[in-house]
């Protein structure tokens, strides 16, 4: 299956140098060169993923990001020069998946791009032996086929990386998960300490489902171990 990106991108070169490799790669790269431009490609076609620079002409990459995703839960890795711990929260509390420094190695975006859609994958294959369709925790209605949420019957606009972590603890409701656990099950990748991917992340979802963030019921923190499902 040939996988379907679109790379938003002002740089020409730049934009020139990951269409090509990616190409060589066996992806199909569609490129973008402003905000605008990126919006109108985004409702008229369907991708797998999406590469986003975030110092864009006419729409910058935040508006970009915070347009998609409430229309989508399509995997965005933010590529940028603003490599600062502020930005890195900013764009992933605003539903990004991962974020890449530039400048960047090839091999390293490659392998990051091909982990989440990796992810991705997995999580869209559906079998009913496996898991049940919908799950009810308290006042949260899941859909694991649909990839919504509900509670008390309102939908909560949860990233893909968010949805990706609450199905990770309703599905194995007595497991305890190390920030370690969670990284490599998400990212499908190596932890290298960095806390405040997975802080981001946990804060933001907590935001969204639980009634006080700060005395959360449905994920609770084991201080100096990890998180588990709370008991219901």
């Amino acid at each position: 299956m040939q996988h379907k990106i679109l790379l938003v991108e002002d740089d020409r070169s730049i934009s020139e140098m990951v269409t090509n490799q990616f190409v060589k790669e066996g992806f199909y790269v569609v490129p973008a060169f402003d905000g605008e431009e990126a919006i109108r490609l985004f409702a008229r076609e369907s991708f797998d993923l999406i590469l986003l620079d975030l110092m864009l002409p006419k729409l910058n990459g935040m508006d970009f990001l915070k347009v998609t995703r409430e229309k989508s839960l399509v995997p965005i890795l933010i590529m940028s020069a603003k490599d600062g711990d502020v930005d890195k929260a900013l764009g992933l509390g605003f539903g990004a998946d991962d974020y890449i420094a530039k400048p960047f190695s090839m091999i390293e975006l490659l392998a990051r791009v091909k982990a989440i859609i990796r992810r991705a994958t997995l999580y869209s294959r559906t079998d009913q032996k496996e898991e049940p369709g919908i799950l009810q925790i308290n006042e949260l209605t899941i859909d694991l086929y649909n990839f919504s949420v509900h509670k008390n019957g309102e939908e909560l606009r949860l990233t893909s990386k968010e949805f990706h972590i609450l199905r990770l603890f309703v599905t194995n409701p007595n497991r305890v998960f190390t920030r370690a656990q969670i990284y490599s099950a998400i990212w499908n990748d190596d932890y290298f300490g960095d806390e405040n991917v997975i802080n981001v992340h946990m804060r933001r979802l907590r935001e969204k489902i639980e009634d006080d963030p700060s005395e959360p019921h449905y994920i609770k923190t084991l201080w100096g171990i990890g998180y588990k499902l709370g008991e219901f």
